[in-house]
């Protein structure tokens, strides 16, 4: 079984004022997250803007994160076109990378047959385990449980981010994949009630202001103390909302900033956090004692 652990964060990708990437908040980053529970990292994904981020910035974010922190490195390779995402790969191969994310492919519209044929060239093009990422609300297209389980059976194909939001969809997939492959949920608000229809854990945004508390709420259900769980995953109900309370990362990099995690704004085309957006966050991270 792959070893990247039950809490893995999607990271941001910070940036300096001019839109540059902060290289050295980056690492910070890193070592704040494994701090504070996260077992994994997946970098240049949707919360890392990967629309915005060109191969060589891909290139030194890889490898300043395996240069500085012992947890295992995800790297999102995954692109609407077959032969770019393969070309990604070298990429996150010569920099260590210890796996790969791939995305269900956005705005093509790929039927059944298509995304299977997709991924299944992706996972020939290397060795790495790979990790699938369903999100229709971002892609337009939903990879439907039963496509999921077919690629499952693919050797290095180990893992899914099921972002759908469709508690039933990720019940049918822990259902129907064998037992060494990983489901992870997406979803932030739904950790919990993932993990008791068999999921393995979860790839978080709300991570990387709530790390520990969701360290805890996983492992307080796995110890069989659901109560200590359920109370966990209530008090960070509100946190979760809020920080997609407009398009991710926009709330998330605020909260970093707030934070004093040196996040910057996002790249256009998401605009910086408005005014309601930092205070709605500022509260909430009070009421946490985050502030």
């Amino acid at each position: 079984m792959t070893n990247w652990g039950r809490l893995i964060t999607a990271m941001i990708t910070p940036m300096h004022a001019d839109g540059s990437i902060n290289i050295e908040a980056l690492k910070n980053l890193a070592l704040h997250l494994k701090a504070t529970g996260t077992t994994a990292l997946l970098s240049a994904a949707t919360t890392g803007e990967s629309p915005t981020i060109s191969a060589d910035e891909k290139r030194a974010m890889f490898t300043a994160l395996k240069e500085t922190v012992d947890l295992p490195l995800i790297a999102n390779i995954g692109t609407n076109y077959t032969k770019a995402s393969i070309e990604n790969i070298k990429v996150a191969e010569e920099c260590g990378a210890d796996g790969l994310l791939a995305v269900v492919p956005y705005y093509n519209k790929p039927n059944p047959e298509s995304l299977y044929l997709h991924f299944k060239a992706i996972a020939e093009a290397t060795d790495l385990p790979i990790m699938l990422y369903n999100v229709p609300g971002r892609t337009g297209t939903n990879m439907k449980a039963d496509t999921t389980i077919k690629l499952s059976r693919i050797k290095n194909i180990v893992a899914v981010k099921e972002a759908s939001g469709d508690l039933e969809q990720l019940a049918e997939i822990v259902k129907g994949a064998d037992d060494d492959f990983l489901v992870y949920t997406g979803e932030d608000a739904q950790v919990l009630p993932s993990l008791a229809v068999g999921a393995y854990g979860v790839v978080s945004v709300a991570s990387h202001v709530v790390g520990q508390e969701m360290s805890e709420m996983i492992a307080a259900y796995l110890a069989g103390d659901v109560k200590r769980a359920c109370q966990l995953h209530l008090k960070l109900l509100e946190i979760d909302k809020r920080l997609f309370m407009t398009a991710n990362p926009i709330p998330v990099k605020k909260a970093c900033d707030l934070l004093g995690l040196n996040a910057g704004n996002p790249r256009l085309p998401l605009a910086p956090a408005s005014e309601a957006v930092t205070e709605a966050l500022r509260e909430e991270l009070h009421n946490l004692g985050k502030l």
